[in-house]
């Protein structure tokens, strides 16, 4: 599903799977990113629960609680989950910490981490209730 704009029913759909997911894992950040040399949009789930040793559970977790019904809105291979320690999802949580948000918003930097990027919308955390 490459494509070029992020639509509202995958910003709907990282949503619910947040909400999910934060029940199991605690989720430190999480956005839609995609970099310069993709035209493909991934999700990150980032914790500081996650790493070497558990990545494998928390990549099958996530895939366990996407909804069928959204499978058509996040792919298996578009979940990227890491740790909150990984560059890329340092960043996210210092642009959350420096602009706190109420809604997923779109992030205008160049850089994220040690990603270039095109385009990034966070979420801002904790989710709000009524997801």
């Amino acid at each position: 599903m490459a494509q070029d704009v992020l639509v509202a029913e995958q910003i709907e759909a990282g949503e619910r799977l947040i909400h999910e997911f934060s029940k199991t894992i605690p989720v430190q950040a999480a956005f839609w990113g995609r970099q310069r040399e993709s035209a493909e949009w991934y999700f990150y789930l980032a914790s500081d629960q996650i790493n070497d040793a558990n990545f494998d559970v928390a990549y099958g977790e996530a895939l366990r609680l996407i909804p069928p019904d959204d499978r058509r809105w996040i792919g298996p291979f578009q979940i990227k989950v890491i740790g909150s320690d990984a560059p890329i999802a340092k960043a996210a949580i210092d642009v959350l910490k420096r602009f706190p948000i109420t809604a997923p918003t779109r992030y205008h930097g160049r850089q994220l981490g040690d990603a270039y990027i095109d385009e990034v919308y966070l979420y801002p955390l904790p989710l709000p209730l009524s997801v």
